[in-house]
């Protein structure tokens, strides 16, 4: 049975859908964007790519320990990643790629599956 998520799941998972407004990953549905760090995937309170800010990718700066790449989905358009957003990834070692939500979702989840040390923030799409 499918539950709903309600902010914070530990553990890493691998999305098992997206799109229509939201993702389901370890037996739950969120509509709505969300984060997916090392040690969870929390809800991201973001719904455009003009809404990312530093202070909204905040959570994956504490974890910058445990993140070589930070895959930002930034839903079905394709826009330049501003060095302001940029560059205090680079400062801490992260490895930012921007691209549309839905292969941003591929993206992260062949990373999961290589157990690789990535993060992710995906705008949700319909």
């Amino acid at each position: 049975m499918e539950r709903r998520f309600d902010g914070f799941v530990p553990g890493r998972f691998q999305l098992d859908a997206f799109g229509a407004g939201g993702f389901r990953f370890a037996d739950m549905s969120h509509r709505g964007s969300i984060l997916a760090t090392p040690s969870g995937i929390r809800i991201w309170p973001v719904s455009s790519f003009a809404e990312v800010t530093l202070e909204s990718l905040q959570p994956i700066l504490d974890e910058a320990e445990t993140i070589d790449f930070l895959i930002l989905g930034i839903g079905r358009e394709i826009a330049f990643l501003p060095p302001a957003l940029r560059d205090p990834f680079k400062a801490v070692g992260i490895t930012v790629e921007a691209m549309a939500t839905p292969a941003a979702a591929r993206t992260y989840n062949v990373l999961v599956g290589e157990e690789r040390r990535v993060a992710a923030a995906l705008i949700a799409v319909d």
